[in-house]
């Protein structure tokens, strides 16, 4: 299991964090040309969005999505 940062535009709080057992190069593979047709404004995602991407690609994956994490104060 792997907890990755995913960050595709230049504002820090638009990124999110996935619990997943995918690798990082099955991630790219779907993420990247989502991304990239809205660079070019061939299309507008949601973070949403494109966790539900990875959950068609690879529906028998384990991928659950975060933006905050709770804190433990001791």
């Amino acid at each position: 299991m792997n907890i990755f940062r995913i960050n595709t535009t230049a504002y820090s709080e638009e990124d999110f964090f996935l619990l997943t057992d995918l690798t990082e190069e099955k991630i790219e593979k779907v993420i990247t040309p989502v991304v990239m047709l809205e660079r070019d404004d061939e299309r507008y995602y949601t973070n949403e969005e494109l966790v539900d991407d990875l959950i068609l690609a690879y529906p028998s994956s384990f991928i659950r999505m975060y933006t905050e994490f709770e804190t433990i104060t001791i």
